[in-house]
């Protein structure tokens, strides 16, 4: 289809976060899914609410690299991950900041206090469909400056056009990052 990778996850790195985005379209799953295949990255997983784990079509999302969560637990979603994090010696989840493949005002924070309390880092990737490109940056871990960090996030994504690019983040301006602390 034309489409190139350009970099790819140190392979010695065992955990950490991939933060993908922007997350615009239903292509997104089917192009991440197939990425991760051609660059040999099934060992990402994706976090689903357990619900969708259940029997009849439960086995098809774990075999997909779908892991569970219970969104009404008494540990929250971040506690939930964190754990999982904390138990598996080679752990890697692939999150979208936005939640949503609507347009958002800002980015959600869960896969930042994930990184921040499981001590794992942060591995951006975009989906950039303008220039058919699957661009991932240097892992990096957080900081104490959370205001800082979710800039070089949305910094890196700034330029990136999405399946259907009036949805992107690229209109988050510097000045709308709010802190996550």
């Amino acid at each position: 289809m034309g489409w190139k990778a350009v970099s790819t996850v140190p392979p010695d790195l065992k955990k950490f976060i991939m933060v993908v985005a922007p997350h615009t379209s239903s292509w997104d799953v089917y192009m991440g899914f197939a990425f991760r295949s051609v660059l040999k990255l099934n060992y990402v997983k994706f976090i689903g609410k357990q619900e969708l784990f259940k029997p009849p079509l439960g086995f098809l999302f774990r075999w997909a690299g779908g892991v569970p969560v219970d969104r009404f637990s008494k540990n929250n979603f971040v506690d939930q991950v964190v754990d999982m994090f904390n138990k598996n010696d080679s752990f890697a989840i692939a999150l979208s900041p936005e939640g949503t493949r609507k347009k958002v005002e800002r980015l959600r924070t869960g896969f930042y206090h994930i990184a921040q309390k499981a001590h794992v880092p942060i591995v951006m990737l975009a989906l950039d469909f303008d220039h058919k490109e699957f661009r991932f940056a240097a892992p990096f871990f957080t900081t104490d400056d959370a205001e800082e960090d979710m800039k070089r996030i949305i910094h890196f994504f700034a330029d990136v056009k999405g399946k259907i690019p009036a949805l992107g983040i690229n209109h988050l301006e510097v000045q709308k990052v709010k802190s996550v602390n």
